[in-house]
């Protein structure tokens, strides 16, 4: 089975995954980056950390393959006066 890594980019810190998982394909590291990336967005929001949240996922050479992201903004609309 083929081996993915699941480094963290977490606002500016960056977070490597130095033992990797192993998986039957592709898109099933697809599936758990997408998964990985949900469940720290809830966390860091529960916490007020809107911070953009990306998982990259590397191959077993540590090449990156696919990346996860996800971004919460906020735009505050003042009323207008008119």
């Amino acid at each position: 089975m083929p081996r993915f890594y699941f480094d963290l980019v977490l606002g500016m810190d960056y977070l490597r995954d130095d033992d990797g998982h192993e998986l039957g394909s592709l898109q099933a590291a697809e599936r758990d980056a997408m998964h990985t990336a949900g469940e720290i967005a809830r966390s860091r929001l529960q916490n007020g950390s809107p911070e953009d949240i990306r998982v990259e996922v590397k191959d077993e050479h540590r090449q990156q393959v696919l990346a996860v992201t996800v971004s919460i903004r906020v735009d505050r609309i003042e009323p207008s006066h008119t």
